[in-house]
């Protein structure tokens, strides 16, 4: 067995350079390049989904040594059950995204090189999978390096766009500056343990100092926070996303955020150990306004991939605050209750990449079809597009945690969770947190909903804004497919979330030493949180999982409604115009994105800060006015108030720097000398 994984590794990984080496040599033939390049996707993802469950189910690690070594540590691969987990996320989305490419990159044939689209994807897959195997921080930090040098080129693919290329540019910076926390959090580990082994931290872990714990602890919150797009740290996010390709987009918002995840997971947890109830109690705060504040500003957009870029934003957010429950029940001592918090969080990590990647694709397809993102200008899209629609509202469905799709089934495990943090003997602060906190994912899942409702509504339905819309067509079938996938997946992991629970009892027993077993078959979905005893949680299984008796339910009026509109005779309808007093309906008279938003931004006024517009034109000024038009916009609050300052500052610092260079080679020979005697007193 361990022989048939490595194969299965070795043939995930050579398929993806082999891919984007041949992607690259055939592109002059352009479709042969596309089918060539996005084939060894297909083939390294579908080796990857048979290696990360088969690690999973045989409860087993796989460790490959490379015949080489960098600065006497050997270059190993190990997959551990929270990496095969990770692989297994990465393995599902890429698949779906690489059937869905093969007709979506067609539409830049012509427009720009399909060879370098097809390197640098299969390149972004290969980093990511890499990443995540890496057994020590030296190849940890080198392919998180590969796999942000990558990514910046996939943004900036269609670079003729300035907006592209200033979208670029934020992204490299700020995912540098998280690079830099990481690497300082990794030096200081190595300088404790004179190694770059991941294995080898865990086990004296439990000799570094309180003090030392909470800096690494700072530093990889701060770190890997960039690059899963946390608030504050989310500015890169809204721009860098649209300005992807979509199938890139998908990518990157479903499972590159969360190698950030796994980083801050495979250090804070497993490395660190048990540590302070702040760090806990940090994490949720950070989650939960991550998750407020990127469903808000998403309530705002009008462009579909930034507002599902925000989205991103709210949903990692959700991810924290289960890992955050997890860290504060583990460092009590309450494992049991610290498994829902993990479970709900892991869990959430699979949903998202699966409905997220769902909804980036079929903004992909809408943007294929009608050659806007600005929903504005779409509407009516349901005729003229009913699979994309139709796969686009089982996403919104999904994202918006109503049953019986995925997403409900993480987030009631998270609000498990929070509620726990309630009931059980923690204190009176923390069981005031707890139920607040579950009243912020509460107030999330409504404005999600909200904000799904707008972006579905105005995108499919009514009638056409534009030309382009109203001549859009759908999409070719392998981009159905490649939707069609992940909507199946949304369906199944919500119906049946102990296909997935099941597979993390290995990842929580690694953890936190408790298996999954409690919380499958249905883990009390309709109870209160389990009942507390002396750092025991007893946990009361059920029989049946209320979200199959959900979708029991919804198919069964299905199938009443299609007998009913074959056999009763009263089901006949009479389709004719809607009644508009006598005139054309015009798309002018439809509601807007704008006018559906606008409750909720005078409702948080003083967190959106609105300006507006307005001007009038009139056939006799100033009694009859002919046009009235009103133009609205919120500020962005964290470019204004810490982003902008930092800048200034940073250059004010800048020109006063360049004072050192002054020319002399005996000034630059000193600044030499000095740095090297420095990282000498460090290393000693």
């Amino acid at each position: 067995m361990p022989v048939f994984d490595e194969l299965l590794l070795i043939v995930m990984l050579t398929s993806l350079l082999l891919g984007a080496l041949l992607s690259y040599v055939l592109h002059k033939k352009p479709r042969l390049s596309i089918f060539v390049g996005f084939t060894f996707a297909n083939l390294a993802c579908l080796a990857g989904l048979v290696l990360g469950p088969a690690i999973l189910l045989s409860k087993h690690s796989l460790d490959v040594i490379l015949p080489w070594s960098v600065f006497g540590t050997s270059l190993q691969f190990s997959l551990n059950p929270l990496a095969a987990f990770f692989i297994t996320v990465i393995s599902v989305l890429s698949l779906s995204v690489s059937v869905f490419s093969y007709g979506y990159a067609s539409a830049y044939i012509g427009k720009q090189n399909v060879g370098v689209l097809g390197l640098f994807y299969n390149l972004f897959i290969f980093s990511m999978l890499a990443l995540i195997s890496s057994s020590n921080t030296f190849m940890f930090l080198f392919f998180w390096e590969v796999m942000s040098l990558v990514s910046y080129f996939l943004v900036v693919f269609e670079h003729q766009d300035y907006e592209v290329r200033r979208a670029g540019f934020i992204y490299i910076v700020m995912t540098h500056i998280g690079t830099a926390f990481i690497a300082i959090a990794f030096f200081l580990l190595y300088k404790e343990t004179g190694s770059y082994d991941f294995a080898q931290y865990s086990s004296i872990a439990h000799n570094l100092s309180p003090t030392l714990k909470s800096v690494i602890f700072i530093l990889v919150t701060l770190g890997f926070g960039t690059k899963a797009g946390i608030v504050p740290l989310h500015i890169w996010l809204p721009k860098a996303h649209p300005a992807a390709p979509s199938n890139v987009s998908a990518l990157m918002s479903g499972v590159m955020l969360k190698t950030a995840i796994y980083g801050f997971i495979r250090i804070a947890m497993d490395v660190l150990g048990v540590g302070s109830v702040w760090w806990g109690v940090l994490i949720l705060i950070i989650g939960a306004v991550s998750a407020v504040l990127g469903v808000m500003y998403a309530l705002m957009e009008h462009d579909i991939k930034r507002l599902l870029a925000y989205h991103s934003v709210e949903n990692i957010g959700i991810i924290l605050l289960g890992i955050g429950a997890a860290l504060v029940f583990k460092s009590y001592g309450y494992n049991n209750l610290a498994l829902i918090g993990l479970t709900a969080g892991l869990f959430h990590v699979l949903n998202h990449a699966v409905f997220k990647g769902l909804l980036f694709l079929g903004a992909g397809a809408v943007h294929y079809a009608t050659h806007t993102r600005n929903i504005e200008e779409m509407g009516g899209l349901l005729k003229r597009m009913p699979w994309t629609g139709f796969f686009f509202l089982i996403g919104s469905l999904a994202i918006s945690g109503i049953p019986p799709f995925n997403g409900f089934a993480s987030e009631w495990l998270t609000f498990q969770a929070l509620l726990a943090l309630g009931s059980a003997k923690l204190g009176a602060t923390m069981n005031i947190i707890g139920p607040a906190l579950g009243a912020a994912l509460a107030l999330t899942g409504a404005l999600a909903a909200a904000c799904f409702v707008k972006a579905f509504g105005i995108m499919f339905l009514a009638i056409p804004r534009s030309v382009n819309a109203e001549k859009a067509k759908e999409v070719p079938r392998t981009m159905l497919v490649g939707m069609g996938l992940l909507a199946l997946l949304c369906l199944i992991f919500g119906v049946m979330p102990f296909i997935v629970i099941n597979l993390l009892s290995p990842v929580t027993y690694s953890l936190i030493g408790i298996e999954t077993i409690p919380l499958l078959g249905g883990y009390s979905w309709l109870n209160v949180p389990p009942i507390v005893g002396q750092g025991v949680a007893v946990i009361k299984p059920n029989s049946i999982s209320p979200p199959m008796v959900l979708a029991a339910l919804v198919l069964s009026v299905l199938l009443i409604s299609l007998f009913i509109k074959k056999f009763a005779k009263f089901s006949m309808v009479r389709i004719d115009e809607t009644w508009n007093c006598g005139t054309d309906l015009t798309s002018e008279m439809e509601y807007s994105a704008t006018s559906f938003s606008n409750p909720i931004r005078i409702m948080f006024r003083a967190i959106f800060q609105p300006t507006r517009e307005t001007k009038k034109e009139f056939v006799l000024k100033p009694y009859f006015t002919s046009r009235i038009k009103s133009q609205g916009a919120i500020k962005p609050f964290f470019e204004d108030h810490l982003y902008r300052p930092l800048l200034k500052f940073f250059l004010k610092f800048a020109d006063k720097v360049t004072a050192l260079q002054s020319g002399s080679i005996h000034l630059y020979l000193g600044y030499i000398f000095a740095t090297l005697v420095a990282l000498l007193i460090f290393a000693r």
